[in-house]
Protein backbone atom coordinates (compact mmCIF):
# COMPACT_ATOMS: atom_id res chain seq x y z
CA UNK A 1 0.00 0.00 0.00
CA UNK A 2 1.28 3.43 -1.09
CA UNK A 3 0.41 6.44 0.84
CA UNK A 4 0.63 9.90 -0.77
CA UNK A 5 0.82 13.08 0.81
CA UNK A 6 0.06 15.83 -2.15
CA UNK A 7 1.54 19.05 -1.60
CA UNK A 8 2.04 21.98 -4.43
CA UNK A 9 5.64 20.74 -5.25
CA UNK A 10 6.85 18.22 -2.93
CA UNK A 11 4.79 14.74 -2.78
CA UNK A 12 6.04 12.38 0.35
CA UNK A 13 5.25 9.27 -0.11
CA UNK A 14 4.95 6.42 2.46
CA UNK A 15 5.09 2.62 1.52
CA UNK A 16 3.83 -0.02 3.83
CA UNK A 17 3.05 -3.71 3.53
CA UNK A 18 -0.65 -5.07 4.29
CA UNK A 19 0.52 -5.11 8.06
CA UNK A 20 1.09 -2.01 8.51
CA UNK A 21 5.32 -2.98 7.98
CA UNK A 22 7.13 0.25 6.62
CA UNK A 23 9.23 -0.04 3.28
CA UNK A 24 10.14 3.29 2.40
CA UNK A 25 9.58 6.66 2.61
CA UNK A 26 10.76 8.79 -0.24
CA UNK A 27 9.82 12.62 -1.35
CA UNK A 28 9.74 13.90 -4.72
CA UNK A 29 8.78 16.36 -7.00
CA UNK A 30 5.41 16.31 -9.68
CA UNK A 31 7.61 14.93 -12.44
CA UNK A 32 10.17 12.41 -10.03
CA UNK A 33 5.99 11.34 -8.94
CA UNK A 34 5.38 10.42 -11.90
CA UNK A 35 8.43 8.55 -13.08
CA UNK A 36 8.55 6.78 -10.08
CA UNK A 37 4.56 5.76 -9.97
CA UNK A 38 5.19 4.08 -13.57
CA UNK A 39 8.24 2.24 -11.96
CA UNK A 40 5.97 0.56 -9.68
CA UNK A 41 4.10 -2.76 -9.98
CA UNK A 42 0.11 -1.99 -9.74
CA UNK A 43 -0.93 -1.29 -5.93
CA UNK A 44 -3.02 0.15 -3.81
CA UNK A 45 -2.55 4.07 -3.61
CA UNK A 46 -4.27 6.47 -0.68
CA UNK A 47 -4.12 9.70 -0.93
CA UNK A 48 -5.97 12.68 0.78
CA UNK A 49 -9.05 14.37 -1.06
CA UNK A 50 -7.24 17.61 -1.53
CA UNK A 51 -7.25 20.43 -4.43
CA UNK A 52 -5.34 18.05 -7.19
CA UNK A 53 -6.34 14.83 -5.23
CA UNK A 54 -9.01 13.72 -8.37
CA UNK A 55 -6.56 14.79 -10.97
CA UNK A 56 -3.73 12.85 -9.65
CA UNK A 57 -6.03 9.58 -8.55
CA UNK A 58 -7.14 9.65 -12.43
CA UNK A 59 -3.36 9.26 -13.70
CA UNK A 60 -2.27 6.93 -11.49
CA UNK A 61 -5.12 4.74 -12.78
CA UNK A 62 -4.34 5.13 -16.33
CA UNK A 63 -1.24 3.48 -14.89
CA UNK A 64 -3.41 0.77 -13.70
CA UNK A 65 -3.03 1.46 -9.86
CA UNK A 66 -5.81 1.29 -7.80
CA UNK A 67 -6.51 4.60 -6.07
CA UNK A 68 -8.71 5.47 -3.09
CA UNK A 69 -9.16 9.05 -1.59
CA UNK A 70 -9.65 9.82 2.10
CA UNK A 71 -11.35 12.96 3.30
CA UNK A 72 -9.00 14.86 5.78
CA UNK A 73 -11.27 14.84 8.88
CA UNK A 74 -10.51 10.94 8.81
CA UNK A 75 -6.89 10.83 8.15
CA UNK A 76 -6.21 13.67 10.84
CA UNK A 77 -6.44 11.33 13.95
CA UNK A 78 -3.85 8.91 12.53
CA UNK A 79 -1.30 11.56 13.19
CA UNK A 80 0.87 9.81 16.05
CA UNK A 81 3.19 12.83 16.21
CA UNK A 82 4.01 16.66 14.56
CA UNK A 83 2.25 17.47 11.30
CA UNK A 84 3.50 17.59 8.12
CA UNK A 85 4.01 15.96 4.71
CA UNK A 86 5.58 12.57 6.66
CA UNK A 87 3.70 12.46 9.45
CA UNK A 88 0.29 12.82 6.86
CA UNK A 89 1.67 10.23 4.66
CA UNK A 90 2.02 7.78 7.09
CA UNK A 91 -1.54 9.02 8.79
CA UNK A 92 -3.06 8.52 5.42
CA UNK A 93 -1.61 4.30 5.35
CA UNK A 94 -2.20 3.65 8.93
CA UNK A 95 -6.22 5.19 7.98
CA UNK A 96 -6.57 3.32 4.86
CA UNK A 97 -6.18 0.13 6.90
CA UNK A 98 -9.23 0.41 8.90
CA UNK A 99 -11.50 -1.64 8.20
CA UNK A 100 -14.93 0.85 8.65
CA UNK A 101 -12.74 3.55 6.64
CA UNK A 102 -14.81 5.68 4.10
CA UNK A 103 -13.32 6.59 0.77
CA UNK A 104 -14.39 9.74 -1.50
CA UNK A 105 -15.35 8.83 -4.90
CA UNK A 106 -12.44 10.19 -7.54
CA UNK A 107 -14.12 12.63 -10.49
CA UNK A 108 -14.14 12.11 -13.45
CA UNK A 109 -12.61 15.23 -15.52
CA UNK A 110 -16.43 16.18 -16.71
CA UNK A 111 -17.74 15.67 -13.37
CA UNK A 112 -14.74 18.43 -12.07
CA UNK A 113 -15.81 20.69 -14.75
CA UNK A 114 -18.95 21.01 -13.88
CA UNK A 115 -18.37 21.86 -10.47
CA UNK A 116 -15.95 24.47 -11.53
CA UNK A 117 -18.32 25.77 -13.43
CA UNK A 118 -21.38 25.36 -10.44
CA UNK A 119 -18.87 27.28 -8.07
CA UNK A 120 -18.35 30.03 -10.19
CA UNK A 121 -21.88 30.30 -10.90
CA UNK A 122 -22.45 30.33 -7.18
CA UNK A 123 -20.03 32.81 -6.75
CA UNK A 124 -21.26 35.21 -9.23
CA UNK A 125 -24.71 34.84 -7.75
CA UNK A 126 -23.18 35.35 -4.30
CA UNK A 127 -21.22 38.60 -5.70
CA UNK A 128 -24.43 40.04 -6.99
CA UNK A 129 -26.06 39.82 -3.96
CA UNK A 130 -23.78 41.10 -2.28
CA UNK A 131 -23.40 44.23 -4.67
CA UNK A 132 -27.36 44.82 -4.68
CA UNK A 133 -27.60 44.46 -1.09
CA UNK A 134 -24.88 47.06 -0.60
CA UNK A 135 -26.95 49.36 -3.55
CA UNK A 136 -30.02 49.43 -1.26
CA UNK A 137 -27.86 50.06 1.80
CA UNK A 138 -26.36 53.43 -0.16
CA UNK A 139 -30.10 54.85 -1.23
CA UNK A 140 -31.16 54.17 2.12
CA UNK A 141 -27.99 56.59 3.54
CA UNK A 142 -30.29 59.22 1.03
CA UNK A 143 -33.55 58.04 2.59
CA UNK A 144 -34.69 55.72 -0.35
CA UNK A 145 -36.23 52.50 0.76
CA UNK A 146 -35.96 49.85 -1.51
CA UNK A 147 -37.27 46.54 -1.29
CA UNK A 148 -35.28 43.19 -1.14
CA UNK A 149 -34.88 42.03 -4.88
CA UNK A 150 -32.59 43.39 -7.66
CA UNK A 151 -35.99 43.98 -9.69
CA UNK A 152 -37.03 46.63 -7.43
CA UNK A 153 -33.91 48.44 -8.09
CA UNK A 154 -35.54 49.66 -11.33
CA UNK A 155 -37.43 52.57 -9.35
CA UNK A 156 -34.26 54.51 -8.92
CA UNK A 157 -34.90 55.28 -12.81
CA UNK A 158 -38.06 56.94 -12.02
CA UNK A 159 -38.02 60.22 -12.24
CA UNK A 160 -38.82 62.42 -8.74
CA UNK A 161 -36.18 60.33 -6.97
CA UNK A 162 -33.33 62.51 -5.83
CA UNK A 163 -29.78 61.69 -5.78
CA UNK A 164 -26.59 63.54 -6.09
CA UNK A 165 -25.47 63.09 -9.78
CA UNK A 166 -22.33 61.82 -8.87
CA UNK A 167 -24.23 58.68 -7.10
CA UNK A 168 -26.96 58.92 -9.86
CA UNK A 169 -23.88 58.08 -12.72
CA UNK A 170 -22.07 55.68 -11.25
Amino acid sequence: MIGVALAKTVFQIHTASLTGELLFRKKVGPPQFLQFMASQPPALVVMEACGSAHYWARILMNAGHEVKLIAQQYVRPFVERQKNDAADAEAIVIAARQPEMRFVVSKAEAQQARAVLFRGRERLVHQRTEFVNALRATFYEFGIVVLKGIAHLKCIEEEGISLPTLVREE
